[in-house]
């Protein structure tokens, strides 16, 4: 029998363009921050990373927390649009303000002024607005499909606003002027641009009626929900083992992005021109924009999304490797190709990944027999935290400890030996244990069986 449709063309645009109010956070912070505060603001790396995380501890329950409060959110809106909606301008404010640390104030009022800007941006306003944007995708339709398809145009958007930022942003902040004053107003312009852009995408869509959403697929009534508080919901995530498994793939998947970013570093003081950063940004982000077009058809043909994600990550590990063997040959079109083969393979998981979460929800109310589709997708925002920021800290720290110095225009050599391993052997080897991860990771098969029970 055929599924039933529940969105435009339209619908589906709208929703996928939040993730360019997203990304003009994330990608934006992830590429940038770390090089803004050892360059530009003069701060210790292994003393960023070392506050980055300490953020953590702060950011500890915030996921669960928020997934919890959007599960019982009831308001015209929906569940997940008001926080969505709302959060966003913390968003922007934090954003702005941790690119505008004074530069004429001591060194530990400046340490002061990042960690709570940063705290506040990742901890309390990005994790309330990502974990409800992930969320809409279980709350708009019940077509697996248009799940996937949402998915694909999401990050299609986010990798495409990833490419822009990447590409122009140091170029940006010099046409600005250059130094403090450049990050800040290039930081005011993202943010801005990241509130118009998440106000049109919330009132893209409308989320289903609770009934609807607890439907069973004869059109019978599910059975009837229970309450439950924020321990009960902590327990339901962490009985789901492909939870647990999303979580692992998605923090390991920031910690591997956070360690491509500071491939700024690798430009600048290895291959010795930094404007190659951007030539290396379309030779990931194109193949990855490519691999999400295709993978709503690749999911069709297969029948499924288990068997596309594990060769596709197969494709990207075997990618990443042979990125190592470019490297060491000192060969940059070759490390371009090869970079984007490993992008190609891993841009199947990116497109159906919040499909995935929606399985893998379903399996909690197969089983349970209650709806958790908010608290589900704080892996997602409990992903970018944990492995994003503590990504991040891990780069200052080895930074720190190679004796890396950003006042120098030439570093020792044992900064440029660890560069090699941060940009050339952490990927790959992250991207292995993300493909074994996967290997168990047959969500669909176990809903099916569950069905059929």
């Amino acid at each position: 029998m055929q599924e039933k449709t529940y969105l435009k063309w339209y619908n589906k645009v709208g929703y996928g363009s939040g993730d360019i109010a997203g990304n003009v956070v994330y990608a934006f912070l992830s590429s940038f921050v770390m090089i803004y505060l050892t360059n530009t603001v003069d701060l210790n790396p292994g003393v960023v990373g070392t506050l980055i995380a300490a953020s953590k501890f702060f950011d500890g329950v915030t996921d669960i927390f928020f997934g919890a409060m959007i599960d019982k959110t009831k308001t015209r809106l929906g569940k997940a649009r008001p926080w969505m909606l709302y959060a966003y301008i913390g968003c922007a404010v934090t954003l702005a303000a941790i690119f505008a640390i004074p530069v004429d104030w001591g060194k530990t009022s400046q340490y002061a002024w990042f960690f709570i800007a940063y705290t506040l941006l990742n901890a309390v306003f990005y994790t309330a607005n990502n974990i409800a944007y992930s969320a809409l995708t279980a709350l708009v339709t019940k077509n697996s499909k248009e799940r996937v398809q949402m998915g694909s145009y999401r990050f299609i958007f986010a990798f495409g606003t990833s490419l822009l930022i990447q590409s122009v942003t140091i170029q940006a902040v010099a046409a600005f002027g250059g130094g403090a004053a450049g990050w800040r107003t290039v930081a005011i312009i993202y943010a801005l641009i990241g509130l118009l852009v998440n106000t049109l995408s919330v009132f893209s869509v409308k989320e289903l009626p609770e009934d609807e959403l607890n439907q069973s697929g004869n059109g019978q009534q599910g059975a009837p929900e229970e309450k439950y508080g924020l321990v009960a919901a902590a327990k339901l995530l962490l009985s789901n083992k492909y939870y647990l498994m999303i979580c692992i793939v998605y923090i390991l998947q920031q910690v591997y992005g956070a360690m491509v970013n500071m491939g700024i570093y690798y430009m600048t003081y290895v291959l010795k021109n930094e404007n190659l950063y951007s030539v290396f940004s379309w030779a990931i982000n194109i193949p990855l924009i490519v691999a999400l077009v295709f993978t709503p058809t690749l999911v069709a043909r297969w029948k499924g999304m288990y068997r596309l994600n594990l060769r596709g990550y197969m494709l990207g590990t075997l990618g990443r490797a042979l990125v190592v063997v470019a490297g060491y040959a000192g060969s940059v079109p070759l490390m371009l190709l090869f970079t984007g083969v490993a992008a190609l393979g891993q841009g199947p998981w990116q497109g159906d990944m919040n499909a995935v979460i929606a399985s893998c929800s379903e399996y909690t109310y197969l089983t349970k027999h209650k709806r958790v589709d908010g608290t589900m997708y704080s892996c997602t925002s409990l992903g970018v935290k944990l492995g994003g920021g503590l990504g991040t800290a891990i780069a200052g720290w080895m930074l720190a400890a190679s004796g890396f110095e950003g006042s120098l225009a030439v570093q020792p050599q044992s900064c440029i030996r660890m560069l090699y391993f941060m940009y050339l052997w952490l990927p790959m080897l992250i991207s292995l244990v993300i493909t074994l991860v996967l290997s168990g990771m047959n969500v669909e098969g176990a809903n099916e069986k569950l069905r059929k029970q």
